[in-house]
């Protein structure tokens, strides 16, 4: 995308916050707010789904970066002053897997999505580091099937065992 920085300058801001977790995590962080600055929200928005529905406002992810430098700018100016409030999510009711129910689903929008993608995106540098190895659950790169593949493995070189809950 002409214009937008490169992410290295991100993932180095990132990967700093993420150093500074693991040498010190007895630190308690208080803010970091601070992190979230328009790179990394144009980041964000290269990370979040464009072909998705559109929220209760409408707004397509074209629309958006029709203006993209302005709309970041702005999302952001909101968040730091306190000012964004995020908009309710448009309630949507899909057919569940036999279809004879429905399964009601929660559709943000696209600003929203990028605003929590920035936010996840500085969260899981600090707080990644506190994950133990055989942690899998809702983890960047790991998957519920990774975690079924390990257990398979560890179970296979003890020789069996019993799975008592997992």
């Amino acid at each position: 995308m002409p214009g937008t920085s490169s992410p290295i300058s991100v993932t180095t801001k990132l990967e700093r916050t993420a150093k500074l977790a693991r040498q010190a995590p007895q630190m308690v962080m208080t803010t970091l707010a601070h992190l979230i600055d328009v790179d990394l929200l144009r980041e964000a928005y290269r990370r979040t789904r464009k072909d998705g529905a559109v929220g209760v406002d409408g707004q397509t992810a074209a629309g958006y970066a029709a203006s993209l430098e302005s709309n970041l700018q702005s999302l952001l100016d909101r968040f730091k002053s306190g000012t964004y409030r995020a908009p309710p999510v448009r309630r949507v009711y899909i057919p569940k897997g036999d279809g004879t129910k429905l399964r009601p689903i929660g559709i943000p929008t696209l600003e929203d999505k990028i605003l929590q993608r920035a936010v996840v995106m500085v969260l899981e540098a600090v707080y990644e580091q506190d994950f133990l190895d055989c942690s899998y659950g809702f983890r960047p790169d790991r998957s519920a099937h990774q975690a079924l593949e390990r257990l398979r493995d560890v179970l296979t070189k003890m020789g069996g065992g019993v799975v008592i809950e997992l």
